[in-house]
């Protein structure tokens, strides 16, 4: 069905969040944790670039939204970390090579070998002579040719509903900004809060800070005052004059779900079998960290298969998974077609079905991802004409007179209700952030125009917190991935702050101890202390 005015039935908004806990190392040569960047740069960030810039080149029109996050610029741009990533990717392609040459063209194994090693190629040749390491230039330039809209987050992925004051949760939000704008040079319109938490008063902190919209799951607005009469298919306007679009869940659940959706199909790459535990352990040993654990290398040469054992999974074959990614671009467009079509007779404009992903789900979970995102751009450009792909932005323009309501409580994830960031096993550290933040407002303004040393201390004290602020470390805790290692961030974070916010009370900083700190923690080199006083505190003396 087809409106008036050439209007299409519905739109579709595509959004892909792209974050990583703020990973860096210096004091060790090499780190297990840094290789969550590498593998996302790899396998995610690099392929979904190459795919916006080959739509460009081919004159495909599209729209997609795409966050980074300022942990993951600061990491995209640090120069400890590119050199870095620069020792994993020759590594990784000196193990391809091995594998090439050590097996025959025509058996399985060399042929994957083989398709690894044009991969790899590939990959160098974007990262490294398209764009010099800078992918954060790569990410500004999809964002110059019109294609990509470019958004920001909470400063460190914070969780603002779970902080202890505004004076806090605005920090996160004014850092996060500032952050987009130096490395970007634009002003953000829209805002990935951290795990999309919500609660009323948080919109007021976005318009203070020229945000626009931001995102919520869809009982963000279904449970909304008022009623939503729209649904999740149109934003709303928030008190503060923020716009709030929702999460379509159909459209999720075809994508996110391993088993419903689509990255548990048979002919799509098995993540969880790969040749660093496959391979014979003295073949496989130089190429490992200098612990000489055994760990993932990226090179997966098995599919999904089915629900079998590891070592019963068939060998990979790239062509025909490539087939089922465009075949399941397709159906994705039908189903989103479909769905605009339904809601075009009870909607007085088309509706904006919103399909937001973490990012590295295309690509490094899925391995075939950002190929179903290419494919399924050029299918909506080519194929059809009752969806459109825009952003929060171009329906904003097009569609501005949008109810007034003031959403609900609310994250993503399971039950959508914080329970994934607070409960028994992860609740304590709350105890320690909330006193941590309340000492640093003090200090702010005990402090309120301090110099030199002091000054340096404030502003890694801040850094400490923002850093133990992040909401990744709760989530690792709860999901007993990483949990060691997001224990032992948080117990440094807080360390380090009350050992600088000590010697600040007591007038005892060393600019040793402040150096050193910084070297580790160099996240934000701009951040100024005074981000955390309270608006229109008076200065403590």
């Amino acid at each position: 069905m087809k409106r008036p005015g050439n209007a299409p039935a519905g739109y579709l908004s595509l959004v892909l969040h792209s974050h990583l806990p703020y990973v860096r190392h210096p004091e060790h040569d090499d780190f297990l944790e840094e290789d969550w960047l590498f593998e996302a740069i790899t396998e995610t960030y690099v392929p979904i670039l190459r795919a916006c810039e080959r739509m460009d080149e081919d004159g495909v029109r599209y729209r997609m939204t795409i966050g980074v996050t300022p942990p993951l610029a600061s990491m995209l741009g640090d120069g400890l970390l590119i050199a870095r990533y620069r020792r994993y990717l020759a590594n990784l392609r000196a193990l391809v090579e091995k594998e090439v040459a050590g097996h025959r063209a025509a058996s399985p194994l060399g042929k994957l070998a083989r398709f690894y090693q044009e991969f790899l190629r590939q990959t160098h040749a974007y990262y490294e002579e398209r764009w010099h390491g800078d992918l954060l230039a790569a990410f500004r330039d999809a964002a110059d040719r019109g294609s990509v809209e470019l958004v920001t987050c909470t400063a460190t992925h914070g969780f603002l509903p779970l902080m202890s004051s505004d004076a806090v949760r605005r920090a996160q939000v004014r850092v996060g900004v500032e952050a987009f704008r130096r490395v970007f040079g634009r002003q953000p319109q829209g805002i990935w809060l951290g795990e999309c938490a919500y609660q009323p008063g948080v919109d007021e902190l976005l318009a203070e800070n020229g945000i626009d919209y931001f995102f919520l799951d869809a009982h963000g607005i279904l449970h909304g005052d008022p009623r939503p009469v729209y649904g999740v298919f149109a934003p709303v306007q928030t008190p503060a004059g923020c716009h709030a679009f929702a999460r379509d869940s159909q459209s999720s659940r075809q994508v996110w779900s391993s088993r419903e959706g689509y990255p548990g199909d048979p002919v799509y790459r098995e993540f969880y079998r790969d040749l660093g535990f496959d391979a014979d352990y003295a073949y496989i040993k130089p190429h490992l960290h200098s612990d000489g654990v055994r760990r993932n290398t990226g090179l997966k040469y098995y599919a999904v298969t089915g629900d079998v054992a590891l070592h019963q999974k068939a060998y990979y074959d790239p062509e025909a998974a490539i087939e089922r990614a465009a075949l399941h671009a397709g159906h994705f467009l039908f189903h989103r077609q479909a769905q605009a079509r339904y809601l075009a007779f009870g909607m007085d404009r088309p509706a904006c079905i919103v399909a937001p992903y973490d990012a590295e789900l295309f690509g490094h979970w899925w391995f075939e991802g950002p190929m179903f995102l290419e494919f399924l751009c050029r299918k909506a450009a080519f194929d059809q004409d009752e969806i459109a792909l825009l952003t929060p932005t171009d329906y904003l323009e097009r569609h501005p007179s949008v109810q007034l309501q003031e959403p609900s409580a609310s994250t993503w994830g399971a039950e959508g209700f914080n329970r994934v960031w607070l409960n028994p096993q992860n609740a304590e550290l709350y105890r320690h952030q909330h006193r941590a933040e309340r000492r640093m407002v003090r200090l702010a303004e005990r402090f309120p125009d301090a110099r030199g040393v002091e000054k340096e201390a404030l502003d890694q004290a801040a850094r400490e917190l923002l850093l133990l602020q992040s909401s990744d470390w709760a989530f690792i805790v709860t999901t007993n991935t990483s949990v060691a290692y997001a224990v032992k961030r948080l117990r440094e974070h807080l360390q380090r702050f009350h050992a600088l916010a000590e010697a600040l009370e007591n007038g005892t900083v060393e600019t040793k101890q402040v150096a050193e700190m910084r070297v580790r923690d160099a996240i934000f080199p701009w951040l100024d202390y005074r981000v955390y006083r309270r608006e229109g505190a008076p200065a403590v003396r």
